[in-house]
């Protein structure tokens, strides 16, 4: 006698990741003072290497900016830019850190 599978259920009967995503805590740091502290959905950054988005849970990462802006998609969707002359930025524990020039 064959075994059965069990059965799975259909993709639309499940949420993608991208229906499901929560936010992220981000930090955006000068030598001057803070210009963000609060929830994320997605964070963009000039990487020295490109541009580079993160979302929630993304894994653990640290590298250098260049001059550009990091724009970043609050809860509510709205879009804010802010300007960095360089720096760096730390990805762990759900949180993002940009300390920036």
């Amino acid at each position: 006698m064959r075994e059965q599978c069990p059965r799975l259920p259909s993709p639309s009967h499940t949420l993608s990741r991208r229906d499901t995503h929560h936010n992220m805590r981000l930090e955006i740091i000068t030598p001057d003072k803070e210009l963000y502290k609060g929830d994320a959905k997605l964070v963009s950054v000039p990487g020295v290497d490109g541009s580079m988005g993160f979302l929630d849970n993304h894994a653990p990462l640290i590298t250098v900016l260049k001059a550009g802006e990091v724009k970043v998609t609050m809860p509510d969707g709205k879009v804010e830019l802010f300007p960095v002359k360089g720096g760096v930025v730390e990805v762990m524990k759900n949180t993002v850190l940009v300390l920036a020039e």
